[in-house]
């Protein structure tokens, strides 16, 4: 066990559980979460509902794809950030197909529905962003799987939002405008997501892991 510690393995697998302590739990909260607001999304015929609910569907297969590689190598870890950065660039492009339709498609949205959901939302995300906030600086892995929660919280305020002055207005347009805004963070956070994965890929070189303790220790591919 001294030796172990002496070399740091002990931080990295301490680490490591962690980790995989965490992204269960935010796997659990944004996959049930899909389905309560892919279900309220359709019945209320919101395009920023549906559009958050599909972001959840990312994000449980993100933290799927994180889980994954949680013990490999940091090619693996670049190469899962990568998927991930493809998944978020083509449900951004999903969502501006959806706020396209309902431009030529009028439907007023029920905003009711909208308000109670995106607030339910709002929380769980919350849950998730402080739970993964203090390993944001981990590793790349962990890094790409706090961005997906940050760009979440915003997701659920513009929802939200859109709740509110459709209500005020009686217009379906706070809705579109939200879910095109919505798409237009999934494609900026997802091209991000790809160039530092990319770049990783490219150089091929060690993981630093960042450790509770302040410790970096390098462990190469």
């Amino acid at each position: 066990m001294a030796g172990c510690c002496e070399n740091k393995g002990c931080e990295i697998q301490a680490l490591r559980a962690s980790h995989g302590r965490v992204l269960w739990i935010v796997l659990a909260i944004n996959a049930v979460m899909f389905l309560v607001e892919g279900a309220a999304g359709w019945m209320a015929q919101s395009t920023s509902l549906l559009a958050d609910a599909l972001d959840m569907f990312g994000d449980a297969l993100v933290y799927g794809f994180s889980l994954f590689v949680l013990a490999r190598s940091a090619r693996w870890q670049a190469g899962a950030a990568l998927a991930k950065g493809v998944f978020m660039l083509v449900f951004g492009l999903g969502v501006f197909g959806e706020a396209l339709h309902k431009m030529l498609v009028p439907v007023m949205p029920g905003v009711e529905t909208m308000g109670a959901v995106g607030a339910v939302a709002l929380f769980a995300n919350l849950v998730c962003f402080g739970l993964l906030y203090r390993h944001r600086g981990d590793n790349l892995n962990m890094s790409s799987t706090w961005l997906c929660s940050r760009n979440d919280l915003f997701a659920n305020v513009g929802v939200l939002g859109a709740a509110v002055a459709s209500y005020t207005w009686t217009s379906r347009w706070p809705d579109v405008i939200v879910g095109v805004a919505i798409a237009a963070l999934f494609v900026r956070s997802a091209l991000s997501v790809l160039g530092s994965s990319l770049r990783a890929v490219r150089d091929g070189g060690g993981e630093v892991v960042r450790t509770p303790g302040a410790h970096e220790i390098t462990r190469l591919r």
